[in-house]
């Protein structure tokens, strides 16, 4: 895998290809929306080409590929189809649904793709549904023969109200009118490649589909940086990855297990998994302590009731897996009713989110995923939207915002370049100097966090550049959104 890492489209889409092409390297798997491709070559090649890339002040990384599985808790499949007596799954009783069907908000006009084994598009409860299929297994069409991809689309945009049939089924999908958009990136025999997923995600932004759901995953504790750039290009074309944190835990026989890739990047949200009584699943991975390895939020994820291929229709399997498509729809429906997209999106799923009690914040973030309570029918272009939410046309004033003509602190994400990574805190002292306040030095990412207070040092007035940008070292520098959770005692819902 090799990572031009990089917010330059003209770098992405054109000079990064002619440096490939100049050194001999197929072009064939390159994603330039993503700034990644796959080659294949010894590592001492590449670290050549990764300097001559540095001298031209492009820097490039590269990295092995490695193999990801649907995440899966164990004996999952032994617990058949349970559907529960209600009108709705426990699962989505638990992230507050009737929030969301009181005001008619399911999704709609929301692209939600999910990245996994594939679809059955011959599922009844889907025959009047807007579903895009394709794949990017080689040998392999798009049609779900495992079934952890039905699942976990069912979970995410399946029906409030299923179609009629041999088994009287509750509703069990969040986003029930959301577009379906389904990347087959695992086989038949529920395994994928950085290869197959990068594409997969690739043509989610090249269908402008906002909301990214991924249920699989890795079990290496690094973050795998081609994820941490897909990430950040995804946030910037206005979408929002989610992926399972993973079950390698053992919590009964004390092993709290680590979250793994990719959802221990930055910027692709982690989900944890809890049962009916809100307790941590056994199985759920708990936060890293580096950057990038915690868990963001928590959703349901134990015997969770959803589509299955034909002909059996339906299924309760429990993992990670299941948790991560209830947060996809949940951020469907808020798109859907704010018109928030990107980071905006990203920071409204953790602001929704309510306190566990008892939970530590290691094990399931900001809280319960949850739709919230403010979401009104109306689109915000004509006076709807989520009530507070700061968007165009609520009325609502965000709370906290500052008083007119106050400025607020401006939030930023600079990445350090190859040449640098050896003397970042050289880099560190010279930013604070330029006027950033540091957060936080990301010395595995080669990234530096912090602020700037006010306007003076957003811009030099001769030259217009930003400041910060033109510190010797810097290769890129984005801004960033500050996350904010719900008070701590704030009542579960």
């Amino acid at each position: 895998m090799i990572s031009f890492d990089t917010a330059d489209e003209e770098v992405r889409h054109r000079e990064a290809p002619g440096l490939l092409h100049t050194e001999g390297f197929s072009t064939d798997i390159y994603f330039p929306r993503l700034g990644i491709g796959v080659v294949e070559d010894e590592p001492e090649r590449l670290e050549a080409f990764r300097g001559r890339c540095a001298a031209q002040q492009r820097p490039m990384q590269y990295f092995p590929e490695l193999t990801y599985y649907a995440i899966n808790a164990g004996a999952d499949r032994d617990g058949g189809a349970s559907p529960g007596a209600g009108e709705f799954t426990w699962g989505l009783e638990a992230v507050q649904i009737r929030r969301a069907v009181q005001t008619g908000v399911a999704g709609a006009g929301v692209r939600v793709a999910v990245l996994d084994t594939g679809f059955d598009t011959s599922h009844p409860d889907f025959a009047d549904r807007s579903v895009v299929v394709e794949s990017f297994i080689t040998g392999q069409g798009p049609q779900d023969v495992h079934g952890h991809g039905t699942h976990c689309i069912g979970t995410a945009c399946g029906p409030w109200h299923p179609a009629a049939g041999a088994v009287q089924s509750p509703g069990y999908g969040v986003a029930s009118e959301a577009e379906i958009y389904s990347a087959k990136v695992l086989g038949d025999d529920g395994a994928g490649s950085d290869t197959s997923i990068l594409a997969g995600i690739d043509w989610a932004l090249q269908n402008d589909c906002q909301v990214i759901s991924m249920s699989l995953g890795a079990d290496v504790p690094q973050v795998h940086p081609p994820y941490v750039t897909a990430g950040r290009r995804a946030l910037e074309q206005g979408a929002v990855m989610i992926a399972a944190a993973g079950n390698n835990a053992h919590r009964s026989a004390g092993d709290h297990g680590f979250v793994g890739a990719p959802a221990n990047s930055p910027y692709v949200m982690a989900v944890a998994a809890v049962d009916e009584q809100l307790r941590i699943a056994d199985f759920s991975a708990r936060s890293l302590p580096h950057e990038g390895g915690e868990i963001d939020i928590a959703a349901p994820g134990v015997e969770i009731y959803s589509a299955w291929p034909t002909p059996q229709h339906y299924q309760s399997i429990s993992g990670t897996s299941m948790a991560a498509p209830h947060v996809s729809g949940i951020a469907a429906v808020i798109a859907g009713a704010s018109g928030l997209r990107g980071q905006e999106l990203r920071d409204a799923l953790i602001s929704a989110a309510v306190p566990i009690q008892g939970a530590a914040a290691e094990d399931v973030g900001a809280g319960l995923a949850a739709v919230p309570a403010n979401l009104v029918s109306e689109s915000p272009t004509t006076g709807g939207g989520m009530a507070g939410a700061g968007v165009p046309g609520t009325g609502t004033a965000e709370a906290g915002t500052a008083e007119a003509g106050t400025a607020e602190p401006q939030h930023w994400v600079i990445t350090v370049d190859d040449e640098h990574l050896s003397h970042i805190d050289d880099v560190v002292a010279q930013l604070q100097e330029a006027g950033l306040v540091v957060e936080k030095v990301l010395r595995s990412l080669g990234q530096v966090t912090g602020y700037t207070e006010g306007a003076s040092v957003q811009s030099d007035e001769v030259s217009g550049t930003h400041r910060l940008s033109a510190v010797s070292g810097v290769a890129s520098i984005d801004g960033a959104q500050r996350h904010s959770v719900a008070p701590p005692d704030a009542e579960v819902q």
